[in-house]
């Protein structure tokens, strides 16, 4: 660790904004700075979906319904919407490591919450703070590591800093699941310990970030704040709406495994062990980062057409598992679909971009984040409700023709106009 101070004046960062004089204090180098902040990225993620396994125990010590279930999963989400909307694009004004920090005591909040108030109102507070530091932290953690990686090598593009930020993002997600049903299936106290580690890994994790260096510096007069824009280009509203709801179907799909997967494993395949539920939820986010990673010198349109087809044969795989109750389709058909989710994903933020103009590359794809978790949200409730009255097999089923409808629509209009 070193003392350093930044120049008085430096270039301007990808931001636009520029860098001025730092206070002399303690900062680790800005190549290890880039890679405590990957870690700290991928714990936050995978804390975040922790509990996925657990949900079942929870419902049966509380004894309540499955739309519970995804009232709880859904305040996630919906605090990720909310934290985009007010304050997921004013790192750049503020500071990364403000934004990040604010991030990792919300998320040590949120263990805290799971220790102390486990009941169902708390589980829901806790989720949705959980959320809302999320939103908080992906944009300004994809951020700082682009800006961290542009100072350690000028020359080099944004491709290895993207990359990393999406396997922190996903990869994380994918860990959390496995690390969850890990603890459900083994420890003695499988509501608590999860989040006693995971406080102690936040905690850790806040530390060593609070010595990475900073890349953006306020501006001496800064503007007024206000909330996120969204916009829709009225000029090609259709290409637009196609990449919405491409996003809003690839992410009901991590809705689902993410949230009712467990219920579903073990009411209608008769598989109740927690860690296979943990694997499972494991395995369709990790298909999601590992195809990025593997496809990534593909091009747009090759790539897109991939993730559609991967989604569609994997839904039709997972609807041969409700129908014929095969656990193992089940498994295979959540890995083909997560597969195909991170290209999907990939695709449609691609698509909107290439529709962004004098500058409202943020509006635009603002709008993306938010239909995409939308689709992790109402989707899951919709499962959930439809429960209360209806048996699970015509439940899952009804999920599954609804997300093939979306990207039957949505997908052929992505990869047309997709170069």
């Amino acid at each position: 660790m070193t003392t350093t101070a930044s120049p008085s004046v430096a270039p301007h960062g990808p931001t636009g904004t520029r860098r001025a004089a730092l206070p002399r204090v303690p900062r680790v180098p800005h190549r290890a700075g880039f890679w405590i902040t990957a870690v700290a990225f991928l714990v936050m993620m995978a804390f975040n979906t922790v509990p996925t396994p657990l949900y079942s125990l929870y419902a049966a010590r509380d004894h309540f319904p499955t739309i519970i279930v995804t009232v709880v999963f859904a305040a996630y989400s919906v605090g990720v919407m909310i934290a985009l909307y007010l304050v997921g694009h004013i790192s750049d004004r503020v500071g990364r490591r403000r934004m990040i920090l604010s991030a990792v005591v919300l998320e040590t909040v949120s263990a805290v919450l799971f220790l102390v108030w486990s009941t169902t109102p708390g589980l829901i507070v806790a989720r949705l703070v959980a959320g809302f530091g999320i939103g908080m932290l992906t944009a300004a953690a994809t951020a700082h590591l682009a800006d961290l990686r542009r100072i350690t090598h000028p020359a080099a593009t944004v491709g290895f800093a993207a990359t990393i930020a999406g396997v922190a993002n996903m990869g994380g997600l994918a860990i959390g699941p496995l690390v969850g049903g890990a603890f459900a299936e083994w420890a003695d106290a499988p509501l608590v310990t999860p989040f006693v580690v995971f406080l102690a890994a936040l905690v850790a994790i806040g530390f060593a970030y609070a010595f990475v260096p900073e890349t953006v510096v306020k501006n001496a007069a800064p503007s007024a704040y206000r909330p996120q824009k969204v916009r829709v280009p009225a000029e090609s509203r259709s290409t637009y709406w196609a990449a919405g709801i491409g996003a809003f179907a690839a992410f009901a799909i991590t809705g689902l495994f993410g949230s009712i997967a467990p219920t579903f494993l073990a009411q209608m395949l008769h598989e109740p062990d927690h860690l296979l539920a943990g694997v499972v939820a494991f395995s369709v986010f990790g298909a999601a980062a590992a195809s990025q990673l593997v496809f990534a010198r593909m091009a747009a349109r090759p790539q897109l057409v991939l993730g559609v087809s991967a989604m569609v044969t994997g839904l039709l795989v997972l609807g041969a598992a409700d129908v014929f109750v095969s656990a193992a389709a089940f498994v295979i058909g959540g890995v083909i679909a997560g597969a195909g989710v991170g290209l999907v994903f990939r695709g449609a933020l691609a698509t909107a971009g290439t529709l962004a103009i004098d500058g409202n590359r943020s509006e635009v794809t603002s709008g993306i984040f938010l239909l995409a978790f939308a689709g992790m949200t109402i989707p899951p409730l919709l499962v959930g409700a439809a429960l209360l009255v209806l048996p699970l097999v015509p439940v899952f089923g009804g999920f599954v023709v609804l997300v093939l409808a979306l990207i039957a629509w949505a997908g052929p209009r992505m990869i047309r106009t997709t170069a």
